[in-house]
């Protein structure tokens, strides 16, 4: 495969998981991100929430859970009150009601810590991978596979790539900063 291919494959993983824990962070507004992948032990198997019960946002702060198996609502109930989320739930039946408290401006803080925290990881990942198609790349001239000029010029595009992904990372960590503080 090709170095700067298998460069942007690696990058775009990279964006796709800081996307996706985002999601998983409370802000002013309920995701079933925030839910979905809490796991609780159904039948001797750790089990995601969204694979026993459909998930719904009731706007403005309300998400809804409706358990296909009622025998799962006590467990889903523990699991989110247990998980990092620091919520209540009440339930209705087979539903499970999450009412997501206003975030109080000491949550905020600490929740974009947390976000900047997980962007900086972001950005560590993108360059451990730069670093290792980098020495893909040194290996290349010293092997005598690519002229002196070529590998500098990758080095070049290698960074350039690396440069538009972290100012995409941080494009992406002031949305939900803005998100956050809305």
């Amino acid at each position: 495969m090709d170095i700067i291919k298998d460069l942007e494959v690696k990058l775009k993983n990279t964006i796709e998981a800081l996307n996706i824990s985002f999601q998983t962070i409370r802000s002013g507004q309920p995701s079933p991100r925030m839910v979905e992948d809490i796991k609780i032990e159904y039948y001797g198997q750790m089990t995601p929430i969204k694979a026993l019960g459909s998930i719904s946002i009731i706007p403005p702060r309300e998400i809804d859970i409706c358990a296909w198996d009622k025998g799962v609502v006590n467990p889903i109930v523990k699991a989110i009150e247990n998980s990092s989320l620091k919520i209540t739930a009440s339930v209705d039946g087979n539903t499970i009601r999450i009412n997501l408290p206003t975030l109080t401006e000491e949550r905020k803080q600490e929740l974009e810590k947390v976000i900047r925290k997980i962007s900086e990881e972001s950005r560590i990942r993108i360059r451990g991978i730069r670093d290792e198609i980098n020495k893909i790349v040194k290996k290349k001239e010293e092997d005598k596979e690519f002229s002196e000029d070529i590998a500098f010029k990758k080095k070049e595009e290698i960074q350039k790539i690396v440069n538009k992904s972290n100012e995409e990372i941080e494009k992406i960590l002031e949305g939900k900063i803005n998100e956050i503080f809305r």
